[in-house]
This record gives C-alpha cells, structure tokens and sequence, in this order.
C-alpha cells in the first residue's frame, strides 16, 4: 500500500504540530486505525477522523482532501489529543 501525501504549508502546519507531533498525525492516516465522518464545514469538503497513536491516546482530525500535482494528498486543517471529559457524570 502507498503512503498517504499530506498537503502542509505554513496554513497548517505550525497549528498542527503545536497540538500533536506531525509523525503521529501522518501514522494515523498511514496504518492507523481511524474512523472517519463528514464535517459540517460549509466552505469546503472535510472531514472528522478519531483514532489512536502508537500508545493508544486519543487523536481527533478535521481533514481536506487536495489534488495536487496530479495526486490526491491530505489536508489536515485542526488536530488536537482526545480528554476525557471533566465532571461527566455516568
């Protein structure tokens, strides 16, 4: 299987990997096991990915996708780590 292409520049990249580290994010996408829905966005077509990294923390992703040179490439536009919610009663 190929690696996925990501779609970084100066737009997202610097938000990103201020929340979680480029490599965890690129390993979900690249064998991680993820599961994905649309995005209400009403600019553009995105999407709202849940999954986990290599040490099983929780990951969310809102994603594009881009062409690019012909090929298909992942845009991701906001990430953060999952937190359990505080004061959640069950």
């Amino acid at each position: 299987m190929a690696k996925i292409k990501f779609d970084w520049d100066a737009g997202n990249l610097g938000k990103c990997a201020a929340r979680v580290p480029i490599a965890e994010i690129e390993a979900l996408f690249n064998g991680g096991v993820m599961r994905v829905r649309r995005d209400p966005c009403p600019r553009e077509e995105r999407y709202q990915g849940v999954g986990k990294n290599a040490l099983g923390r929780g990951i969310f992703v809102a994603f594009a996708y881009r062409w690019k040179e012909n090929e298909l490439h992942v845009r991701p536009v906001s990430v953060r780590y999952i937190h359990r919610e505080r004061g959640r009663k069950e």
